[in-house]
C-alpha cells in the first residue's frame, strides 16, 4: 500500500518556529520581523520570545501567518561548574488560547519581558513552576505544555552543552532543532544530526526542525546575521492557523539549509523527488545507510530506497552542491504498516 508522506500537489510554506523579538532579546519588533520574513519568501513565523506568550494574531494576513509561542529556559550547572541549560520552544495550537504554563510569578523574566508580565495569562490555581536543570523537571514542563495544546521543540543541544547523559534522559517533546542558525552563526556546531539519531535509537518517536533563533543584533548582510538560514517548510492546505498546526502536529513537514524536496512517499520502498542534488542519502536506525550520488555532473533530482525488515525508523537527507541539507522526519515502519 502506498503511503504518502509529504504530497507533492499540497500548498507548502516556509517557515521559521524560532525567533526573537524586541519584547524578549531581540532587536526588531514583531511588525519588522513579519517584514523582513515576508520578503524572504516566508509564509509563516513562530515568534517564541523568552519566558512570554504575547498573541501575536493581529500580523496575520492572506500571506503571512504568525504563531504563538514562547521559549522557556531551565539552566543549571554541572558538577564542574560548566554551564548547562535546556531550552524548550513551546508553540500553541489553538490562536485564542494564551495561557501561560509552567509560569512564575518571580522569577525567570529578564530584558523587555519584564515589561510584558502583566499581560501574561496563567492559572493562577497553579503553583509556581520552579525550575531546576534536571531531568525530572524537564520532562514535567514538556508533559505540562503538551496537556495544554503546545508543540515542544528541544532546542539547540550543543549550545545548551548538553551531553548524550543529558538529553538522552528528556523524553516526549514532538520536535529537536536538526539545525540551528543563530548558534551556528556563532560558532557553535550547531547541526544536530547525530543527536537526532541518538533521541531515534533510543525509542523517542519525534520530528526534526530547522529554526533560526533570530536576535537580529547585526544587519542582515552582515556575515553574523542569525536570519533566513535554516528553517521547515510545512505542507498544508492553506495558510490558516489550524491547517499550519495541524501539519505540525502531523510531521507534514521538512527542515533545511536550503534544498527542497517536493514530494516523499512510502510503498515497501521510500521514494524521494527534490531540488537537484549531490547525494541522496537514507539513514536507519541500524549502520547501514543508502546513497543516491550526482554522476557526471547530472545531479540526484529523485531517489528510491530499500527498506530492510530490521529498519525500525528510516530518513532521508538531501544534500547540495554546497553542502546544504534537507532533512526529513523519522518514519517508524511498525507506522507505516499499519
Amino acid at each position: 500500500m502506498k503511503r504518502i508522506l509529504l504530497d507533492g500537489n499540497t500548498n507548502r510554506y516556509k517557515a521559521n518556529l524560532h525567533c526573537h523579538t524586541n519584547i524578549s532579546d531581540g532587536t526588531l519588533s514583531p511588525e519588522e520581523v513579519k517584514e523582513a520574513y515576508k520578503n524572504k519568501g516566508y509564509s509563516v513565523v513562530a515568534y517564541t520570545d523568552h519566558d512570554v506568550l504575547i498573541g501575536h494574531s493581529d500580523l496575520t494576513d492572506d500571506k503571512f501567518l504568525a504563531l504563538n509561542g514562547y521559549e522557556i529556559e531551565i539552566d543549571g550547572w554541572s558538577k564542574d561548574r560548566s554551564h548547562k541549560a535546556c531550552h524548550l520552544c513551546l508553540i500553541q495550537r489553538e490562536p485564542d488560547n494564551l495561557k501561560q504554563v509552567c509560569w512564575h510569578r518571580e522569577k525567570h523574566l529578564f530584558g523587555n519581558a519584564l515589561k510584558y508580565k502583566n499581560q501574561v495569562q496563567f492559572d493562577e490555581n497553579e503553583p509556581d513552576f520552579v525550575r531546576e536543570h534536571t531531568p525530572e523537571c524537564i520532562n514535567r514542563a514538556i508533559q505540562k505544555a503538551r496537556d495544554n495544546g503546545f508543540f515542544v521543540t528541544y532546542n539547540h543541544p550543543t549550545w545548551s552543552n548538553e551531553n548524550y547523559e543529558d538529553y538522552m534522559r528528556i523524553h516526549n517533546m514532538h520536535a529537536m532543532e536538526i539545525y540551528n542558525y543563530g548558534c551556528f552563526v556563532d560558532g557553535f556546531d550547531e547541526l544536530n544530526h547525530r543527536v537526532y539519531d541518538d533521541m531515534l535509537r533510543g525509542g523517542e518517536k519525534i520530528y526534526c526542525i530547522g529554526a533560526d533563533d533570530n536576535h537580529n543584533y547585526h544587519s542582515f548582510d552582515s556575515p553574523a546575521s542569525d536570519s533566513f538560514g535554516a528553517y521547515v517548510v510545512i505542507f498544508a492546505d492553506e495558510l490558516s492557523y489550524k491547517a499550519v498546526t495541524d501539519s505540525l502536529f502531523e510531521g507534514k513537514f521538512y527542515a533545511s539549509q536550503g534544498p527542497e524536496i517536493y514530494s516523499l512517499w512510502y510503498d515497501g520502498r521510500v521514494h524521494i523527488t527534490c531540488s537537484t542534488a549531490e547525494r541522496v542519502y537514507l539513514s536507519t536506525n541500524r549502520r547501514a545507510v543508502q546513497c543516491v550520488y550526482s554522476v557526471k555532473d547530472k545531479p540526484v533530482t529523485e531517489a528510491t530506497f530499500n527498506v530492510s525488515p530490521d529498519d525500525k525508523y528510516v530518513r532521508v537527507t538531501v544534500v547540495d552542491k554546497y553542502g546544504k541539507r534537507a532533512n526529513t522526519n523519522a518514519y517508524f515502519i511498525d507506522d507505516l504498516t499499519k
